[in-house]
């Protein structure tokens, strides 16, 4: 029996975004096109603190939440900033060109 290849994220979502949840927080937001998908991805609990770990590189405890939610059919993700928005090193204030590691995600 073949397996089944895997399919990329960009395929079934609407947006994959990143922003600011705060100075010390990120948001990750996936916004499924249809209901079928999203509701696959809530099911099967395909989005894992560990998951967004190994993407970011960084400790599972710093994926802070995992939470679906229903009226926009979406996935949002709150991890710790590396470095709090605005201090000296930091390369997006705003937090938003942090979503590109999620373009990654194969199911």
């Amino acid at each position: 029996m073949k397996s089944q290849a895997k399919r990329s994220i960009m395929k079934i979502a609407r947006v994959i975004r990143s922003k600011n949840s705060g100075p010390y927080e990120l948001t990750l937001d996936i916004m499924f096109k249809d209901r079928r998908d999203y509701e696959l991805f809530k099911k099967k609990k395909l989005i894992t603190a560990g998951k967004i770990a190994a993407l970011y590189g960084v400790d599972k405890s710093d994926v802070l939440k995992i939470i679906y939610f229903e009226p926009s059919q979406a996935i949002k993700i709150t991890l710790k900033r590396k470095i709090p928005s605005g201090t000296p090193g930091d390369t997006d204030i705003y937090g938003a060109q942090q979503h590109a590691p999620l373009l990654n995600l194969k199911f």
